[in-house]
């Protein structure tokens, strides 16, 4: 489908891998819609790029404010794109090194932001799009989602973060299955080690040492990519129901 056949929304818009799709998309003209939270940089960063761009303060997984982000987009144009970036990390043992339970609290929370607000954006996103005449009488519109390397090796102390990334690697054949009556795509990008703002905030010689572990090529993933692969999942129909990993073959170890 080409992405400049209507509106997009990006979440976690403000930074990282959302705000290098956001940046492609504004760059190809397409009317975007940043969603990101009220204490993200997201409305200097549409400001910044200009065009079409919005930047909407959401919740990912507040259903009324992930609708109303979503209906700026289609006011724009027919929505017809969504990359969904958005998610948050949380370290936690199954039990403690004091011996305690891991926290229920933490994980409960860490799969709720990255699996529970994923089915909320992808699911107030695709209703749009089916509403809409297909492009070329072929399709409807795209969702991308993001999940991770760590939802298939998952290391110590990842344990909500890997459950959450790898319920939505089993939801995207699923949801790809029921939405092809709607003549919507759905495919999941699963990062490796890409530099994010949360890879930044460790030291560089960490920094370094993840980067080397990857095999080829042998640095961190640069958040652009991740967008070009986006865009390039828009581009081809037949890219469905699938989990693309986009991690240089790299497979974490234990720790």
């Amino acid at each position: 489908m080409d992405v400049t056949a209507g509106s997009a929304v990006v979440t976690g818009g403000a930074s990282g891998l959302g705000l290098a799709t956001a940046r492609r998309l504004a760059g190809l003209g397409v009317p975007t819609v940043l969603v990101d939270l009220p204490t993200s940089a997201g409305a200097d960063v549409a400001a910044s790029l200009g065009g079409e761009t919005r930047f909407v303060a959401a919740d990912v997984t507040d259903p009324d404010a992930v609708a109303a982000a979503v209906a700026v987009a289609d006011g724009l144009a027919p929505l017809r794109t969504l990359v969904h970036c958005a998610g948050r990390g949380g370290a936690m043992r199954v039990v403690d090194r004091d011996g305690r339970p891991g926290s229920l609290e933490l994980y409960e929370s860490v799969v709720r932001v990255n699996l529970i607000g994923t089915f909320n954006v992808l699911s107030q996103a695709a209703a749009r799009m089916a509403a809409h005449e297909p492009v070329d009488g072929e399709e409807r519109g795209v969702c991308v989602l993001t999940a991770s390397v760590a939802a298939y090796e998952g290391q110590v102390g990842q344990l909500p973060y890997a459950s959450a990334k790898a319920g939505i690697v089993g939801l995207t054949l699923v949801a790809a299955r029921d939405l092809a009556q709607r003549l919507v795509r759905v495919v999941t990008i699963a990062p490796g080690t890409f530099d994010t703002p949360i890879l930044a905030r460790l030291p560089q010689e960490v920094r370094d040492s993840l980067g080397q572990a990857t095999p080829h090529p042998r640095r961190l993933g640069v958040a652009d990519e991740f967008a070009r692969l986006a865009l390039a999942i828009v581009d081809n129909p037949m890219l469905n129901g699938e989990t693309i990993r986009l991690d240089g073959a790299l497979r974490m170890p234990p720790r």
